[in-house]
């Protein structure tokens, strides 16, 4: 069994935010909630908002009340851009500087670990 969660409109670069999401990817769910937990990353909040919103729906789906967070590993996790705002600042000689402030769309996928499965 899987679940998604997606966050959209995060207020955050992509860039910045998908570094975070390399430290997780493929991980259990155990040691990538406690490896976002004392992350310095202001983007880490956010993944970890995220993953346990799927971990939340993995568990509301029929059949999923069974299934122990112990079982279950971070299947999936990308990172789209979203828009990007612009901003006009005055800069030298009578110019106009653009300022891009940037978001993006952050996606899960949890999944419960294939050899419970088997197991049952």
């Amino acid at each position: 069994m899987e679940a998604k969660a997606i966050s959209r409109h995060v207020r955050q670069s992509a860039r910045k935010v998908r570094l975070v999401a390399d430290m997780v990817r493929g991980k259990d769910l155990e040691f990538a909630l406690n490896a976002l937990h004392f992350s310095n990353k202001k983007a880490s909040l956010t993944v970890e908002k995220t993953i346990r919103s799927a971990v939340s729906n993995l568990m509301n789906q029929e059949g999923g009340s069974g299934i122990e967070p112990e079982d279950m590993y971070i299947k999936t996790i990308f990172v789209d851009e979203a828009g990007i705002a612009r901003r006009w600042r005055a800069g030298s000689m009578g110019r106009a500087s653009i300022i891009r402030k940037r978001s993006c769309h952050i996606t899960v996928v949890v999944a419960e670990k294939e050899n419970k499965k088997k197991e049952k």
